[in-house]
This record gives C-alpha cells, structure tokens and sequence, in this order.
C-alpha cells in the first residue's frame, strides 16, 4: 500500500464519511430555483465532489510520498520551534482565535452580516498577530469591499440583514446602494 499508514486511511474515511453526510442531506433541499437553472442543490454538491477530490488528491500523495518532511518545501520539518501550550497566554490566543468564528456566526442575525463582517476581519488579523492599526484598517477595507462586490454584484446572494435598528438600517443602506449601482449599468 505504498507509504500509507492507518492514519491516512482513517482521516480519508472520515473526510469520505463527511462528504457522503453533506451529499445525503443535499436531497432535504433539493428544489428548482426559478432564476438558476441547476437548482438549491449544484453549489453545495459542487463543495462536496470538492472535498472528495482533494480528500482523494491527499490519500494518493501520502501513497506516494507519506508522511515524511520533504526537502525544498517552505515551513514542513521533522524540527524547529515547537507550540508551549504550557503558557496560558499561547492557549488563550488559540481559544480566541477557535471561538472568534462562532461567535460571529452567533452576531449574525441580530447584527447582520454587512456590519458585522469589517470587525470580524480586523479581529482576526489582530488575532494573528497583526499590531499595525494602519495595516489592519486597510487590509479590513479591502477585504471587505471584495467581500462585497463578490456576494453583492457578482452573485447577487442575500446575506443576513440583522433585525436590530442601527444595524438593519446600515444593512439596508448597503443593499439600497447595491441596487442604485445594478441599475447604473
């Protein structure tokens, strides 16, 4: 079998297994969008055939080559700096990093995505170790206006609005600004 070892095989079932799930549950939704001919299911089956491809792509690299540190590749060795989760101050930053998500998620529907979005983004990069303010509000802004145009006028997706005042409002100025650029063109 190559260089593979128990490991590889067991996470390639369990990314197998995840992807089966996700296509399985893809039929509960299974309907015809009147204004996308491929209907709810081909973007999340599209993920899905995704994720087995690369879970395939990765069990046949370990068969070919395993686990093994390869020379010439940027950041992989079998030595160097290793993580002190000892020190509670490198355990906290992962928590932070780990709950940052989930707690965005959580913000979501009375907040709203389109307000929400900018201080997540900057959270994370502070997160990670980002200290220049100018760099984080920049890259922030960028990210965000990419953000933007690609759900907004290239996919043209609804996102959650918030349903409290100050950040409906703001996540319908947004739409309302969207809407007078469609129509520009």
């Amino acid at each position: 079998m190559g260089r593979l070892k128990r490991g590889h095989m067991i996470e390639a079932a369990i990314w197998l297994l995840i992807a089966a799930v996700f296509f399985g549950y893809s039929f509960e939704f299974n309907q015809p969008i009147e204004i996308y001919k491929f209907g709810a299911t081909a973007w999340p089956r599209v993920v899905v055939v995704l994720l087995v491809v690369a879970t395939l792509g990765n069990l046949y690299y370990s068969y070919l080559y395993g686990s093994s540190a390869q020379q010439g590749r940027m950041g992989i060795s079998n030595e160097g700096p290793q993580t002190d989760f000892s020190d509670p101050g490198t355990l906290t930053k992962m928590l932070a990093v780990l709950f940052t998500p989930f707690i965005f998620a959580w913000l979501l529907k009375p907040v709203g995505i389109y307000f929400a979005a900018p201080f997540f983004i900057a959270a994370i990069m502070w997160l990670f170790g980002e200290r220049r303010i100018k760099a984080i509000l920049i890259m922030t802004a960028v990210i965000y206006v990419i953000f933007l145009g690609l759900f907004l006028v290239i996919l043209n997706a609804p996102l959650p609005q918030g349903n409290t005042s100050p950040f409906y409002d703001y996540s319908a100025w947004i739409l309302k600004m969207n809407t007078q650029l469609q129509n520009l063109w």
